[in-house]
Formats: C-alpha cells, sequence, structure tokens
C-alpha cells in the first residue's frame, strides 16, 4: 500500500510545483514593455505626434504623424510632401514614406515592439555602465533577423534600469559593433502609456525629440 501512496504524492508535488504559462517567469524584453504600459496599449485608438531631428546647429527637421492603430492608417506631412496611406495596402511607391514613419515610430514607441515583435533575440549582460550618464543597468541587447523590416539585422542594446526603463540605448546598424549612445529622457504618461520625449547623445545636446503628443483612446 505505500508504493501507491508515494506515487500519488509524487504526482501531485509534481502538478503543484508545475507552473502554468501564465506563473512562467515574463522575459526582459516583455517586462519592459510592461513598464510602458504595454496592458493599456491595447485601449489606444490613435498616436499623434512631431517627430524633430537637430541635423546641425541651425537645422531642425521635423515630420509630422498620426497614427491609427486599430485601421493602421498612417498620415504624414513633413518638407518633402503630404500624404495618408493604409499599411496593409500600401504600394511600393510610398515605402520611402513608410521607412520613416517606422523609425521616427521605433524612437517614439521602441519599448512597445518589444511586445509587438517578434522576429527578435536578445541577451542579458548584468552590471554594465551606462555609457553616457555612467549609471548602473542591466544591458539588454536587442537582435533582429536578418529577413524582416528595411534594415533587417540591426541591433539595439538598451541600458535598463531596476524599474525596466531604459536609460539610453545604442543603435547598431546590422549588428554592427559600434554605435551612437543617445540617452531617453523626459518621460510622460498618456492614458496609462509611458513615452520618453527626449533623446540627447553624449554632449549633452537634445538630438531627437518629440512634440504634439497626443493619444487618444478608443
Amino acid at each position: 500500500m505505500k508504493a501507491p501512496l508515494i506515487s500519488i504524492l509524487c504526482l501531485l508535488l509534481f502538478a503543484y510545483c508545475s507552473p502554468t504559462e501564465k506563473e512562467k517567469e515574463k522575459t526582459l524584453p516583455q517586462l519592459v514593455a510592461d513598464a510602458y504600459g504595454f496592458e493599456n496599449i491595447k485601449d489606444i485608438a490613435s498616436i499623434t505626434y512631431t517627430w524633430n531631428v537637430r541635423r546641425d546647429s541651425a537645422t531642425v527637421m521635423v515630420r509630422d504623424w498620426s497614427w491609427d492603430l486599430a485601421s493602421e492608417k498612417v498620415y504624414y506631412s513633413g518638407p518633402d510632401t503630404t500624404v495618408t496611406y493604409s499599411i496593409p495596402e500600401k504600394t511600393e511607391a510610398l515605402d520611402a514614406i513608410d521607412q520613416r514613419f517606422i523609425n521616427d515610430r521605433y524612437w517614439l514607441l521602441f519599448p512597445f515592439q518589444l511586445g509587438w515583435d517578434s522576429g527578435y533575440t536578445h541577451e542579458i549582460v548584468e552590471n554594465q555602465t551606462s555609457p553616457i550618464q555612467g549609471i548602473p543597468t542591466t544591458k539588454l541587447i536587442i537582435r533582429y533577423n536578418d529577413s524582416d523590416g528595411y534594415t533587417p539585422g540591426d541591433a539595439y542594446d538598451l541600458y535598463v534600469d531596476d524599474n525596466y526603463m531604459i536609460k539610453e540605448w545604442v543603435f547598431r546598424r546590422g549588428d554592427g559593433p559600434d554605435g551612437r549612445a543617445m540617452t531617453w529622457d523626459d518621460v510622460q504618461e498618456y492614458d496609462g502609456i509611458k513615452i520618453h520625449l527626449e533623446h540627447r547623445n553624449d554632449a549633452g545636446e537634445k538630438i531627437i525629440w518629440f512634440t504634439n503628443v497626443d493619444v487618444k483612446k478608443k
């Protein structure tokens, strides 16, 4: 009678210790996405913003965007043209504008891309000093595959604090050895999601920033 009892106890113990899918530990990329309100992005109807980049001491380039997340329609207004297009129905003639949209959206919403995107792998390096501010962080390396997107194979080195917030990043085209470090500053909350509005270089100069940010819920 003892053998069956032991078997039952082992079975129960195994069932008790085996985690469900929900109980399994989340990956660091998902924890970063969650820290920015990924669970709330499904409630957002549209995001409107102006992307500004300092080309030199006297020149700032500006691009205006509005993105309807449900319909996947994009409105663009820049120095060259104004256009509205549907991402699923995009023609090859719009590739250049769509590439700008992807670029600017990644600067604005990269934490959410960690939840949306699937074509990447990640690597974690603990106890890393961030390259600009010299603060203790965890380095999260995101490497995209070599087949998706306009610039496949790119890599991002994210320097993340204990609250899973991005403090700095280094973009490395084609997973090359070198890249340019930029800060992630001025985080603001919009209807449950967090967005950084400023990115500065190692000289403290504001290089990329966002204005006219408007987030509308469904």
